[in-house]
């Protein structure tokens, strides 16, 4: 007499065999789906980012909107002088990204084969301006600034800003009726400080640092004629561990999502 049973349980058995290599097989071709990447888990990163201390309050919203598309993605932000930045990537210091204030703390790096170079490109664009404390009504020029007992600038050599600067005032023929008014500083924010403190009546900055300030007032700005090209490339470092993550990054500096942040904030992009 046939076994109906048996046979049942190995009808039931074949069944659900089908059905696991079925949902085994569906599952296979959804991850290869255009587009269905992002639905998988991706592993954490933290990029280390060395920028321009100009950049800092940019920074801040463009790590917000980066992370709303790349959840896995987190930061750590290295600000301070160009100059600075470039020295510590020539000396060994973690990095996967740069972002410099001027073209001259890229080249280095570049020519010591530091940087992918394939990845640099120039983002924005800045204008240097001359600020007072917002009750100053004596200098409303650069020329005013013959007026003044104290002005800052940055440190020529390390902090673009001050570059542009000492390259504004000599072609004004106003560097060395100045220089012993003069007090350097580490960073263009530095420069921002002193004169939103007093410490000094005037001072050279950009004009993104100028925004972000209610102490101080715009008294001039400077002809794009008087500097070199007031610039900003961001590159790969070359020894990142995070090489497609940083250019996927970069790569979004570019993007009209960024542009509305970066504008924003004062900066110009690059077209």
């Amino acid at each position: 007499m046939p076994n109906f049973r048996s046979k049942k349980w190995l009808i039931v058995g074949l069944m659900m065999v089908f059905l696991a290599v079925t949902l085994v097989g569906c599952s296979s071709q959804d991850a290869d789906i255009p587009g269905n990447e992002g639905q998988q888990s991706a592993e954490p990163v933290t990029l280390l980012v060395s920028a321009a201390a100009s950049l800092t309050d940019a920074m801040a919203d463009i790590e917000k909107a980066y992370q709303e598309e790349h959840s896995n993605v987190s930061f750590d932000f290295n600000l301070g002088s160009s100059g600075s930045l470039q020295q510590q990537i020539e000396q060994g210091a973690p990095a996967d990204v740069f972002i410099s204030a001027a073209k001259g703390k890229m080249d280095p790096l570049e020519e010591k084969d530091l940087i992918v170079k394939e990845t640099r490109k120039d983002v924005v664009k800045n204008t240097l301006v001359l600020v007072v404390g917002k009750d100053n009504d004596t200098i409303k020029s650069f020329e005013d600034l013959e007026k003044a007992r104290v002005i800052a600038m940055g440190e020529p050599d390390s902090v673009p800003a001050g570059k542009y600067a000492s390259e504004t005032l000599t072609n004004l023929n106003l560097l060395d009726k100045l220089k012993d008014k003069m007090v350097y500083a580490k960073d263009v924010r530095q420069v921002l400080a002193y004169v939103e403190s007093g410490d000094a009546e005037a001072g050279l900055v950009y004009q993104t640092d100028a925004n972000i300030s209610d102490k101080v007032k715009v008294a001039a700005v400077a002809d794009g004629s008087l500097h070199s090209p007031l610039v900003y490339p961001v590159a790969v470092i070359k020894d990142t561990e995070n090489q497609e993550e940083a250019k996927a990054f970069v790569d979004f500096l570019s993007s009209e999502k960024a542009a509305v942040i970066f504008e924003k904030h004062g900066f110009t992009m690059v077209k």
